[in-house]
C-alpha cells in the first residue's frame, strides 16, 4: 500500500491541476464561452463544434455533458442538439490526452513558479486567470511525473505484473477502464494513468486499447448519475451519451482494433504514450463520423429505454438548473435570462391590471394573482441559484453582476407587488360600482402607458447593458413624477367640486401612487446598468 501512495498522490495532483487549468481557461474565455453556447443551432454539425470547443475550454467532457443535461432539463435544448454537443465533447476531451503525452515534467515547476509570480503581482483579473492556467498546467505535469515515478517500483512486484497480464483479456481490459474512470470521474485522468504506465513500459498497446475504450464508457456514469431527478428528456440525453460510447467501443473492439494498432504504431513507432493519445483521439473522431448520421436512431432508442411523457417537469424558473453552475459564465447568463423572463411576467401583469381597472376586465384578476405567485417563486429560485453560484470560482466582474442581479430581481418583484395592489383596487372599484370621470380615465391611461414604457425600457437597458436606454429611463421617470403630481392635484380638485365620488377618489389616488412606485423601481434597475459605466 505504501508503494501506491505516490501514484495516488500524483493522480490527485493531476486532477487538481486539470481542474485549475480548466477554471483559468473558463475565466479567461469569459463571455466568449457564453457566445459559443449561443451559437448552437438545430444543425447537428454546429452542435458537435460547440461541444468540442466548450470541452477544450473547461477541460472536462463530463462537465460539458452534465451542463447539456441541465439545458435539456430546462427545455433549452432538444435531444438531437444534445446528442451533437455530447459527441463534440468526446472530441474535445482528447486534447488533454494529447497534451499529457508530451514529456513536459521538467518545465512543470517553471510553469508553477511563473504562474504564482503572476498571481501574486498581477492586478488585472485576466492576468490572474492566465496565472491559474499556468499553475494548473504545471501541477498537472507534476502529478503525471509523480504517477510515473510511483509506478516504477511496482514493476518488480509479481502481483502487480499478474494484474497487468490479466488485462490481456479484452473484456477485463474494458471493465478495468470503466471501473477506473467511474472511480476517478475523469476519462482524462484514466488515460493519464494509462500513459504513465506506458512510459514505464508496463503496458502494451494491445492491453491499452480495451482499457481506453472502457474509459470512454466509464465517463458516461457522471452524466447518468447527474440525470437522476431530471425530467425524462434529460434522462434520455444521458442515455444517448452512454449508447454513443458503448456502440463506439463495440465497433472498435470487434472491427477496428487491429487497424487502429497499425495506424498509431505507424504514426508514433517509438512512443507508446503518444500511441495511446492518438488512439484516444482517433477513436472519438471516428466514432463521431460513424454515428453522427444516426443521431435520430440513437434518440429513438433512448426514448424506448426511457418511456413516458416528454412534458418538462420543471420548476417555475425555466432557465435555471444547478448542473450548469459548474460552468459559471453560462450559469450567469441563464440567471439573467430568468430575470428578464420575470420582468416579462411583471409587464404582462401591469398591462392586465390596466385592463381590469379601466375596462372592468375582472376575468383577468385570477390570472394576475396566479402570475404574481409565480413571480414571487421565480425570485426565490433566482436568489437561491445566485447564492449557490456565488460560491463557484468567479471573476470580480461576475461577482458584481450577481450582486446587481440580486438587486434587479428585488426591484422587479416590488413592481409586481405594486401591480397586485392596483389589481386589488380595480377589483374593489368593480365590486362597489365605482366609476371614474372621463378626465380621470384619460389621466390614468396616460400614466399607465408612461409607466409601462418606463418599466419596459429599464428591462431592455438591463438586457442589453445599454447606457442610452438607461438614461432614457431617468428622463421618463421624471415625467411620471410630474404626471403623478398633476393628476393628484386634478383629482383633488374634482373631489372638491364633487365631480366624482369619495370612493373613486381613494382608488384613483392609490393607483397613481402605486404607478409612481413602479416608475421608481424601474429607475433603480436603470441605475444598476449605469453603474457598469462608471470609472
Amino acid at each position: 500500500m505504501t508503494l501506491l501512495i505516490p501514484v495516488i498522490g500524483g493522480l490527485g495532483m493531476f486532477l487538481y491541476g486539470m481542474t485549475m487549468m480548466g477554471s483559468g481557461l473558463e475565466k479567461a474565455a469569459g463571455n466568449r464561452l457564453k457566445s459559443v453556447i449561443e451559437a448552437l443551432t438545430t444543425n447537428r454539425f454546429m452542435g458537435v463544434l460547440v461541444g468540442t470547443l466548450v470541452t477544450m475550454i473547461i477541460q472536462s467532457s463530463s462537465a460539458t455533458t452534465v451542463m447539456v443535461i441541465g439545458f435539456v432539463n430546462a427545455g433549452l435544448m432538444t435531444l438531437p442538439q444534445a446528442a451533437g454537443v455530447i459527441m463534440g465533447a468526446n472530441i474535445g476531451t482528447t486534447i488533454t490526452a494529447q497534451l499529457i503525452a508530451f514529456d513536459l515534467e521538467y518545465i512543470a515547476p517553471i510553469a508553477v513558479a511563473l504562474g504564482v509570480a503572476i498571481w501574486m503581482t498581477a492586478k488585472s483579473k485576466n492576468s490572474k486567470s492566465y496565472a491559474e492556467i499556468l499553475i494548473g498546467f504545471g501541477i498537472l505535469f507534476i502529478g503525471m511525473g509523480m504517477m510515473s515515478d510511483g509506478l516504477k517500483p511496482l514493476a518488480g512486484l509479481p502481483s502487480f505484473t499478474r494484474i497487468l497480464t490479466s488485462l490481456n483479456n479484452p473484456v477485463l481490459g474494458v471493465l478495468a477502464g470503466i471501473g477506473i474512470t467511474t472511480l476517478v470521474q475523469s476519462s482524462s485522468a484514466a488515460i493519464g494513468l494509462l500513459e504513465a504506465l506506458a512510459k514505464e513500459g508496463l503496458v502494451s498497446i494491445g492491453i491499452s486499447l480495451p482499457i481506453l475504450f472502457g474509459s470512454n464508457i466509464g465517463t458516461t456514469t457522471t452524466a447518468l448519475i447527474s440525470s437522476v431527478g431530471a425530467n425524462k428528456t434529460a434522462k434520455r440525453a444521458a442515455v444517448i451519451h452512454f449508447l454513443f460510447n458503448v456502440v463506439g467501443a463495440f465497433i472498435f473492439m470487434t472491427l477496428l482494433s487491429y487497424p487502429v494498432k497499425l495506424l498509431v504504431a505507424y504514426i508514433s513507432p517509438n512512443d507508446l504514450a503518444r500511441q495511446i493519445a492518438n488512439a484516444h483521439t482517433l477513436f472519438n473522431f471516428a466514432n463521431v463520423l460513424i454515428l453522427l448520421p444516426f443521431i435520430s436512431i440513437l434518440v429513438k432508442i433512448a426514448e424506448k429505454l426511457v418511456p413516458g411523457s416528454d412534458e418538462f417537469e420543471v420548476t417555475e424558473a425555466i432557465y435555471l438548473d444547478k448542473r450548469i453552475i459548474q460552468t459559471p459564465s453560462i450559469a450567469l447568463a441563464q440567471a439573467k435570462k430568468e430575470t428578464l423572463r420575470m420582468g416579462e411576467l411583471v409587464y404582462d401583469n401591469l398591462s392586465a391590471s390596466q385592463r381590469v381597472l379601466l375596462e372592468d376586465r375582472t376575468e383577468e384578476v385570477d390570472s394576475i394573482l396566479d402570475k404574481e405567485q409565480v413571480i414571487n417563486k421565480v425570485q426565490r429560485e433566482i436568489t437561491e441559484y445566485l447564492v449557490a453560484l456565488s460560491n463557484a470560482p468567479l471573476s470580480d466582474e461576475q461577482h458584481e453582476d450577481i450582486n446587481a442581479m440580486l438587486y434587479v430581481i428585488g426591484d422587479i418583484e416590488r413592481v409586481g407587488d405594486h401591480v397586485e395592489n392596483i389589481t386589488e383596487q380595480a377589483l374593489f372599484k368593480y365590486e362597489n360600482n365605482i366609476f371614474f370621470t372621463p378626465e380621470a380615465v384619460n389621466e390614468l391611461t396616460e400614466m399607465f402607458e408612461m409607466c409601462k414604457k418606463v418599466f419596459n425600457t429599464s428591462i431592455e437597458s438591463y438586457k442589453n447593458t445599454d447606457e442610452n436606454l438607461a438614461r432614457q429611463v431617468l428622463a421618463l421617470e421624471d415625467e411620471v413624477d410630474r404626471l403623478e403630481k398633476r393628476n393628484r392635484a386634478n383629482h383633488i380638485e374634482r373631489l372638491n367640486k364633487m365631480q366624482c365620488s369619495t370612493g373613486a377618489g381613494v382608488v384613483f389616488l392609490d393607483v397613481i401612487s402605486n404607478l409612481e412606485r413602479v416608475s421608481d423601481h424601474s429607475r433603480n434597475i436603470s441605475m444598476y446598468v449605469l453603474d457598469k459605466f462608471k470609472e
